[in-house]
Parts: structure tokens; C-alpha cells; sequence
């Protein structure tokens, strides 16, 4: 029901001193007057059925709880005509105004009970739903332990924290404001952010995020935003945002409910003129109220949006997820999209007699100490092989060519083929290499004591669940799956052959990936362009719907896309397509359910078969089944939020791979 009481057309008449975005008073000030008021109601049919002669005494009961029941109403309604809009408000308020005057107490009473409590159900379950959204992302702690400049520390409100501040957590807090981690090392859960539930390990230089909780360690944190500026800060104001916004079908239901009462009014006239029953006429009124109706939309929104949320996938207008519906292309950035952005070992190649574990302990050894992609890239491998590392000595780095250095008394050479010869190792080692690194590898060669003992293979790895995403896209019936990078055309189309892509266009630059936007939506397809949202803006902004992945602590992604995904898990977007299409469902469910019960409602009513009191009843039924209805969506994707990429079986590795344990 639409009834609005004085509980929402006054937030705060208190000013706003209050500060606690709650309406307390008012809402106790309702429940009272509901209750008192039915609590009078009911006490005239008790002295009605009691004493037969005491009729007197049963019609003042009735009449003063009709009166506090129906005011609310009424004032309700004044307002509305006294702002010149004429709305389903005024039918309530005519219903028991019509069975007031004609001193059915009772009726008006019990009548005004049932709409009043329609209307807290509804008021309530609206902020149920938000407060579901609201207790994903105010999980900001409100006091701080900021590190003193004589290394004491002082508890501060996180609200006074400033950039460059630096604060201490401890285990089991939550994080006040982000930062970059100086000291210690921890896990952190991050599932108000990522909408991930398991931990993420950190270390010193590792960015963590307001909102999230320290589960072990003791670290130290540098401020780098604070407040509202922080990433939770961000997503609440955007959800909140969301929120507001409307689907294109809400916005045609607001136009033509100005239409709708006077229809009512005149279909409540001709019963009027036909039978002279005044019942039927206010059950007319009471059943006409369209809250099925007006409620199945904006229930199934907010509880999209919850379950969207819980799963860290940001929608900024509610409008995109019935546009979600509709996509039947994607087109996909590589980089840091389809990939992880990281170079990562994929190739062992031992020459000679040298053990794959002998390789790698000697290569990952003498770059022990390099910051290169490829040195780190190397260490990771060791850790997961097991492979444990010298004390490299004497070690020098000659930028983007190599390392030099003593391991275990051995002069060891890391590089590219290059530096090799050019400290005198013997050419041949180039005739065992067996890849192209046109097609996307990178190479270094591993000399010791001048002799070339093997070479490693490295590439950008595809991200884990990126071909099953795929093709759970296009199981879901995403007729064209594209993607777009500016890599090189053999590295490109080796991705997209191991994620099972079959459009791959490589050598694009920003315009390119544009261009390419715009010719697929001329063939008429729904475009979802998915990138890294730093950039890939352009293209992000040309597609009908922009995700952009991976945009926890990056402002430039969440505000360059129309749906950010917090994490960079991919099956976030088969689910999204999934959510949107239950989504749509739903509301087609509620609007039919809602149509078929105005229309059988007014009938039966017109019949008489139907009184105010049943009607009011019915009213509330027929909105509870809508809410219930919707509520099915906020458990969607619950099968997503134990995301274990290490589960997934691993590709096959290549000819000569370490793998993980066999050194």
C-alpha cells in the first residue's frame, strides 16, 4: 500500500541534531496508535457480544479507535491533494472516511488497522532490505589506533585519520581507513569489499581496505584514504545511489497512477449507482489499492542489488540489471581481464644432465634480490615447488638485460640470450629453444660457471574459471564472445585458444577497441564490454553496459564502468546475466500476480461477494506474496562466495614443466 505516513513524510522533525538516520519517535507513535486503536476496536465487539444492551458504550469505544486509526490516513491523503497529486493515498482515505461517516465505527476501524498494518510491513520490509545492503559495507570501525611520533599510540575517531597518518591493527580489528601495510603481515577478510569469503594473505607494501577484518597478525598501516574517500566509502554511496534510481517499467507505473485513481473513483461511483451499497463501494476502494502491484518492482530490485552486493559486484543504476538481461555479446580486454597481468614460470627447460629442481634453484637464487617481474615470478615457483634457495653473493643486476651472481660457489648468468654471449657463453644453448616468443613468451637463459644449464619459459596466465566462464556464457545463450587487446596477434590468439575464444583481435590501440565496439552493436547485438577499467575506459563507455573487473581501491575503475566486480573472479559474469533474467522474471510474476488481483478483487467486490473487512485482509495478503516472492532473489549466487581457484584442475603444463612438489 502507498499510504505514507506522517513516519515518511517527516524523517526528522527533531533536526538534525538527531544525527541517527532513524525515525524512532514516529515510528513508536504509530505502532501506539495502531494498537491502542485496534486494542478500542476490538473492545466494542467484545461489548457488543457481551452486553447487547451496552451499544452505546460499544459505539464510543469503536468511534475513538476508528478515529486514531484513521488519522493518520487522512493526514496522509490532505497532503497529497495539498502538493496537487492525486493518488491511491486519496482511495484509502475515501474508503474509511465513507465507512466512518455512515457510523460503521467498526468497520472503518478494522479496515484502517489492516491498511496501516500493510503499510508497516511494507515500510519495514524496505528497510530490512537496506539495512541486508547496509551491513555488507558499515563495517568501518569508528575508532583508530594511530601511531604517535614517539611511537606510542593513541585511539582516535577514524573519522579525524588523515593521509600519511599511520595506525596499528591488531588481530580481529577491522581495518579504519585504507592504507599500504609498513610493517607485519596478516589475513585478511575481505568479503565486504571482494565479496570473496576467503582470507587474502598480506604483507608490508600490500594495499588493504577499510572495512575489512585483520583475522591474524600485527601490522602497521599507512593512511592513503580515509573517510568517505576510502573504497567501502565509495560503494556505499554508489549502492545507496543505486538504490534511488529506477527501471524504465517503475517510471511508467509513476505515470499512469495519476490516471489510475480517478478510474477507481468512477468504477466506485457506478457500484454505487447500480446497487446503493455503500460496503461494497469501500471494499471497492480498499481492494483497488495496487500495492501488488506498485511493490513488484522495486522488491525485486532491492534484493537483486543485495545479492549483487554480497558477492561484490557493484551496479550503479538499477536500470542495468534488466539491460543485463538483454547482453548477447561480450567483449573482453586481455590484460589483466582475461589474464592475470603477471608473468608466471610455465616452462622448465633443463639442457644436458641438470635436474629441473637444479634449474630453478640456481636461476631463482641468483635473482633472489631483483624486483623484475621474472625474479618474482621465479621465487613463486620455488615456494610452491619446495625448491630451497642459496645465499646469492656478489650479485650486480644490468637493467632489462640480467643478473650476475655466486650461488653455492658457482658464477651463475640470468638472461636474456643476449647477455649471455656477451659474457662469453657459447651461442649454441639458442638451438634447444622450442618457443616463439612472438606468440607471447618471454625467455631467460641460466649459465653456470659459463655454460648455458637450461632456459625458462614465462608468460601472462590466463586468470583460473576464465574458459569455464566463457562457456557458461554462451551456455546462457551470449551468442558472441570477442576479445580485444593490444598485444600482439599471435599472443593474443594463443589466450583465447586456451579460454576457448574464438573471436581474438590483437594490436589495438584505445580507438581500435572502440571502433570495434561500435561495429558489433551496428550488427545489432546488446554489447557488455569487460576490462580493467584503467585503460579501457573508452571502450568500457561505448559498450551498453561497462563491467569493469578487479576495481576494489581503484577509483578509476569504479567510476568508469556501470557495474564494477570488486574481485577479478569471472564467473561473477555468467551470474550477473543469470540475476538479471530471474530478476526480469520475477517482476513479470509480481505485475501478472498484481494485475490478476485488481482486476478479480474489483469483481468480486463489485458483486458484493467480497466486504471491507476481508478486502483490507486480502489487500495485505496479496503484498506479502509479492515481498516473498522477491525475497527469493537475495539468496541468489550463494554457490559463489567459497571461490577456491586452487580447486579448479590446472592446464595441462607444457613438455618439461616443473610442477608444484616434484623437485
Amino acid at each position: 500500500m502507498q499510504v505514507k505516513s506522517l513516519l515518511s513524510r517527516h524523517p526528522h522533525e527533531h533536526g538534525p541534531e538527531c544525527g541517527c538516520g532513524q525515525d524512532h519517535e514516529h515510528s513508536v507513535v504509530h505502532l501506539w496508535q495502531a494498537v491502542a486503536g485496534v486494542v478500542l476496536v476490538l473492545n466494542a465487539y467484545i461489548v457488543d457480544w457481551t452486553f447487547t444492551e451496552a451499544t452505546t458504550l460499544a459505539n464510543a469505544s469503536a468511534f475513538l479507535g476508528a478515529a486514531i486509526l484513521i488519522y493518520p490516513i487522512v493526514v496522509t491523503a490532505i497532503q497529497d491533494l495539498r502538493t496537487g497529486r492525486l493518488s491511491i493515498n486519496e482511495l484509502v482515505a475515501i474508503a474509511v472516511l465513507a465507512a466512518f461517516a455512515s457510523g460503521n465505527y467498526k468497520t472503518a476501524g478494522i479496515v484502517a488497522f489492516f491498511m496501516l498494518t500493510g503499510e508497516l510491513i511494507e515500510t519495514r520490509t524496505a528497510e530490512g532490505a537496506r539495512a541486508s545492503i547496509e551491513s555488507l559495507i558499515k563495517l568501518t570501525p569508528t575508532k583508530a589506533r594511530r601511531i604517535t611520533p614517539d611511537g606510542g599510540e593513541e585511539e582516535v575517531a577514524a573519522s579525524e585519520l588523515g593521509v600519511g597518518d599511520v595506525i596499528r591493527i591488531r588481530p580481529g580489528d577491522n581495518v579504519a581507513a585504507d592504507g599500504i601495510i609498513v610493517s607485519g603481515q596478516g589475513s585478511f577478510n575481505q568479503a565486504t569489499i571482494t565479496g570473496e569469503s576467503l582470507p587474502a594473505d598480506k604483507k608490508a607494501g600490500d594495499e588493504v581496505f577499510a572495512g575489512t577484518q585483520n583475522l591474524t597478525g600485527l601490522l602497521e598501516i599507512k593512511v592513503t584514504r580515509a573517510g568517505t574517500d576510502t573504497t567501502i566509502g565509495r560503494v556505499r554511496a554508489l549502492i545507496l545511489a543505486a538504490e534511488k534510481t529506477k527501471l524504465p517499467i517503475m517510471k511508467i507505473v509513476d505515470q499512469y497512477m495519476g490516471f489510475y485513481t480517478p478510474l477507481v473513483l468512477v468504477i466506485g461511483a457506478l457500484v454505487w449507482a447500480f446497487t446503493h451499497d455503500l460496503n461494497r463501494v469501500i471494499a471497492v476502494f480498499v481492494v483497488s489499492c495496487p500495492c501488488a502491484f506498485i511493490l513488484a518492482t522495486p522488491t525485486a530490485m532491492v534484493a537483486a542489488l543485495s545479492a549483487a552486493a554480497r558477492l561484490g559486484i557493484l551496479i550503479k543504476n538499477v536500470a542495468d540489471i534488466e539491460l543485463a538481461a538483454k547482453i548477447n555479446a561480450f567483449i573482453f580486454d586481455k590484460t589483466g581481464t582475461l589474464t592475470t597481468g603477471e608473468l608466471a614460470v610455465s616452462r622448465l627447460a633443463p639442457i644436458g644432465e641438470t635436474k629441473p629442481a637444479e634449474l630453478l634453484r640456481f636461476a631463482a637464487s641468483a635473482e633472489r634480490y631483483s624486483n623484475h617481474p621474472t625474479a618474482k615470478a621465479l621465487a613463486q615457483l620455488a615456494r610452491e615447488a619446495g625448491v630451497p634457495l642459496a645465499e646469492p653473493k656478489d650479485f650486480t643486476e644490468s637493467a632489462g638485460r640480467g643478473v650476475k651472481a655466486e650461488v653455492a660457489g658457482s658464477k651463475i648468468l640470468v638472461g636474456r640470450a643476449r647477455w649471455l654471449k656477451d659474457n662469453g657463453v657459447d651461442s649454441q644453448f639458442e638451438k634447444s629453444v622450442d618457443l616463439d616468443e612472438a606468440e607471447g613468451w618471454s625467455l631467460i637463459f641460466v649459465a653456470r660457471d659459463h655454460r648455458c644449464i637450461g632456459w625458462v619459459g614465462l608468460q601472462d596466465q590466463t586468470r583460473a574459471g576464465a574458459k569455464a566462464s566463457l562457456a557458461e556464457l554462451k551456455e546462457a545463450g551470449v551468442r558472441r564472445v570477442a576479445m580485444i587487446s593490444g598485444d600482439r596477434q599471435p599472443v593474443v590468439a594463443r589466450v583465447a585458444a586456451e579460454i576457448g575464444c574464438q573471436e581474438a583481435k590483437g594490436e589495438c590501440l584505445p580507438q581500435n577497441k572502440v571502433e570495434f565496439v561500435h561495429t558489433v552493436k551496428a550488427k545489432g547485438y546488446k554489447v557488455a564490454v569487460v576490462g580493467d577499467g584503467v585503460n579501457d575506459a573508452p571502450a568500457l563507455a561505448a559498450g551498453d553496459i561497462g563491467i569493469a573487473m578487479g576495481a576494489a581501491g581503484s577509483e578509476v575503475a569504479i567510476h568508469s564502468a556501470t557495474i564494477a566486480l570488486m574481485n577479478n573472479d569471472l564467473r561473477r559474469l555468467p551470474f550477473l546475466v543469470k540475476l538479471s533474467r530471474s530478476t526480469r522474471a520475477v517482476i513479470n510474476q509480481n505485475f501478472l500476480f498484481g494485475t490478476f488481483f485488481i482486476i478479480i478483487g474489483l469483481t468480486i467486490t463489485s458483486l458484493g461477494y467480497l466486504g471491507p473487512i476481508p478486502a483490507a485482509i486480502l489487500h495485505n495478503v496479496g503484498s506479502l506474496i509479492v515481498i516473498f516472492n522477491s525475497a527469493r532473489l537475495v539468496r541468489k549466487g550463494e554457490e559463489l562466495e567459497h571461490f577456491e581457484p586452487a580447486g579448479e584442475e590446472p592446464p595441462p603444463r607444457p613438455a618439461g614443466q616443473l610442477a608444484p612438489g616434484m623437485a
